[in-house]
């Protein structure tokens, strides 16, 4: 029997256990999650929280949070006065600027969903799985009026190829997405919807949910291979809601590393200056040589960390190679320690041209890593202690 099978069988058994050990589960899952069997789909769901240790209370969890979703959409995608059958009643007047007004906020959501709508039409466009329609389109939406499509709601605009840029941020736009190419994400017929469609919901829905963090550019990088893996799952009951489930999973991702994404948690420990820091202490006391390269160039954390770790690595490596990391770094029980591990291995495994090189190649060797097999790249985390 190969190692890969023996790996399978062994997931499988501890996933059959009527209680899940879910540090037995982590420690596993630490070496690589099999892409089989929706494997991935089931570990991610339980080292994010979604589903509790006991399997006998997954099915009541799952249709309390799916009803839950459903009425999200209900009562935040529908459009004011959708669905009244008295048009000659007028509870709420389009044009009014009251603060009590569906009509005001739903114009002031517009201009979050505008930026939303930006974001999600180029997510993965390396791959066509977003662009593709998907098999559970949202009934709801796709069975009435065209305006319950969040996208009809903003003009399409010229997408920018910048990457993460936070709301008060003090440097916004620092790097370009240079492996991304510009996309048009054509919308679905009538009764269909593409799976960035979905998404678009999906992180709209957080950002009303969640007002006082909202949406912040970058948030759909961190939700495209979540939705990925759980839309993908071959277990059609799980793929039949991999929508809701995929919001709460999101939700409770973000729920770990939404310091990243506020400016005024950046000094805190876990903030993401507190983050470059601990890596920049890393790399001083992993390899000091090159630390004293970079420090000496002036080429600071900022310039190419700051993406590495706020998106989770997902913008510097194919996508198969983003879901094997967050296999690593979901099961860490100290979380995002392993992510600074990875990205300290990173600027390691390129110490040579780091050595060699002025600033601007560097900064363009870091702002753009090259391709490089991930497990290498795991190891040399691993061997980081």
């Amino acid at each position: 029997m190969s190692l890969y099978k023996i790996r399978v069988a062994g997931l499988e058994d501890i996933l059959q256990q009527d209680v899940i050990d879910l540090k037995f589960l982590r420690d596993f899952c630490f070496y690589g999650i099999p892409d089989c069997s929706g494997l991935r789909s089931l570990c991610w769901k339980l080292m994010l929280g979604y589903l509790g240790p006991k399997k006998d209370t997954w099915s009541a969890t799952l249709a309390k949070k799916r009803e839950l979703y459903k009425q999200f959409i209900e009562e935040m995608v529908v459009p004011p006065g959708d669905g009244i059958q008295d048009r000659s009643v007028c509870v709420d007047h389009p044009l009014s600027d009251g603060a009590e007004s569906n009509w005001n906020t739903f114009f002031k959501d517009n201009e979050v969903l505008l930026q939303i709508d930006k974001d999600v039409r180029r997510l993965c466009p390396d791959i066509s799985f977003f662009q593709q329609a998907t098999e559970f389109p949202c009934e709801s939406v796709v069975s009435h009026n065209r305006e319950r499509k969040l996208h009809i709601r903003v003009a399409p605009t010229t997408l920018s190829s910048a990457n993460v840029e936070r709301k008060g941020l003090g440097v916004t736009k620092i790097n370009l997405i240079t492996k991304r190419a510009i996309e048009s994400y054509e919308a679905m017929d009538e009764g269909q919807e593409a799976h960035w469609e979905v998404v678009e919901r999906i992180l709209f829905l957080y950002a009303k949910l969640n007002p006082g963090q909202g949406y912040v550019q970058g948030m759909n990088e961190i939700i495209g291979p979540i939705y990925y893996v759980l839309a993908s799952d071959p277990n059609l009951e799980y793929r039949k809601h991999a929508e809701a489930d995929c919001f709460f999973c999101f939700t409770a991702l973000m729920g770990e590393i939404r310091d990243f994404f506020i400016k005024t948690l950046d000094e805190s420990v876990d903030g993401i200056k507190g983050m470059m820091a601990k890596l920049s202490n890393m790399l001083r006391e992993k390899d000091l040589e090159v630390w004293t390269r970079l420090k000496d160039q002036e080429l600071y954390p900022q310039y190419y960390s700051f993406r590495w770790l706020t998106l989770l690595l997902s913008q510097e490596f194919p996508l198969p190679d983003v879901l094997r990391i967050w296999d690593s770094v979901f099961a860490d029980e100290k979380r995002y320690n392993f992510l600074v591990k990875v990205c300290c291995a990173m600027i390691m495994l390129l110490r040579e041209q780091i050595l060699e090189n002025d600033f601007a190649n560097n900064v363009k060797l870091l702002q753009n890593f090259p391709p490089m097999d991930i497990k290498v790249v795991l190891k040399k985390a691993t061997s980081l202690d």
